[in-house]
């Protein structure tokens, strides 16, 4: 799929296909927004290669999986996104790539899969003037809103930390403790996610080129505001991947003193019974030779012994807080 999105000369918005391109060419003043989808890779690599794209910035752009990345050339920018897909609502997420190629009066976006922050823009009222200012401004636009969608998602997902939380100290199970170290590992994914787009927009910080208005405050204020969002993105999940962490942590240590409790008693009741074992063992043996076999009362002098020795244990192990 191919769609283009042209703010013509007189301020006019059109949106249609591939020959909004060759209008766009003529009329110098003009602003394009062309967005691929899912078009043949050949194809889209002629169409990126006719705005000057670099070919090695076409190839990661194409790429299944790339890291996020920024590139800067002579009159583009080249900022590779990781955005949420279209069905992520909760913190089983799935990504896709978003390459955006932003010029001073045109924005090539080239996207893995369907944008909800690509779409929200398409036909949002402020477009025609968000294209006027810019494809950089557009782009950062688009990388505000995929970040609002991150906050969103992981804003949705505090509440069940905190049930999870009061469910392991109530109630801990294993349920909770394989639901806890799946969370655990997606906050990690997200982590590794906002570090790098974190570090984009750092990165474009320190870019300074007249071609995107770098000198505008405007300008400045946008990336620098990009650039907090993921900051606190990579903050927030930070804290919920050490917040897991620690219980985690926490359901290891309590499992593993119920365990030691349980061991305890075990061992108390195993001190108990071995000297009566022992009792019982030898006096079951039944040689002739055994004097104490017959003794008159024998029997129950064994017995009181047995249970002299079985009280002074318990009365031994109770003062230790053993039980």
């Amino acid at each position: 799929m191919l769609r283009a999105t042209l703010l013509d000369s007189s301020g006019q918005l059109k949106q249609g296909g591939k020959e909004l391109v060759d209008e766009w060419r003529q009329f110098p003043d003009s602003h394009l927004w062309l967005d691929m989808y899912e078009e043949d890779e050949a194809e889209e690599a002629e169409l990126l290669a006719s705005f000057g794209v670099h070919h090695l910035a076409i190839l990661d752009a194409q790429r299944k999986r790339h890291p996020p990345k920024l590139e800067v050339f002579d009159d583009h920018l080249f900022i590779l996104l990781r955005g949420l897909d279209a069905e992520s609502r909760t913190l089983d997420f799935g990504t896709i790539q978003i390459a955006l190629f932003a010029g001073d009066n045109f924005l090539l976006t080239r996207r893995g899969g369907v944008s909800v922050s690509i779409n929200d823009w398409w036909g949002k009222s402020e477009l025609a003037q968000m294209l006027a200012n810019g494809g950089i401004h557009l782009a950062l636009a688009l990388a505000t809103t995929a970040a609002r969608r991150y906050t969103e998602l992981l804003l949705t997902f505090e509440p069940t930390l905190s049930e999870l939380e009061d469910g392991l100290q109530e109630h801990p199970d294993d349920q909770k403790m394989r639901e806890l170290t799946g969370y655990r590992t997606r906050l990690r994914k997200l982590r590794r996610i906002f570090s790098y787009l974190a570090g984009v927009f750092e990165a474009l910080r320190e870019v300074d080129e007249p071609l995107f208005r770098a000198e505008s405050d405007e300008y400045r204020h946008q990336v620098i505001d990009v650039y907090e969002k993921y900051e606190r993105l990579l903050s927030l999940s930070s804290m919920y991947y050490e917040v897991a962490g620690d219980l985690v942590d926490g359901y290891i240590s309590l499992t593993s003193h119920e365990l030691n409790s349980t061991m305890r008693i075990l061992t108390v009741l195993t001190a108990i019974f071995v000297p009566l074992g022992f009792l019982a063992g030898v006096y079951g043996m039944n040689f002739d030779n055994m004097p104490e076999l017959h003794t008159r009362g024998g029997y129950f002098v064994l017995l009181a012994v047995m249970l002299t020795i079985a009280t002074t244990l318990l009365v031994t192990f109770k003062r230790k807080n053993w039980l």
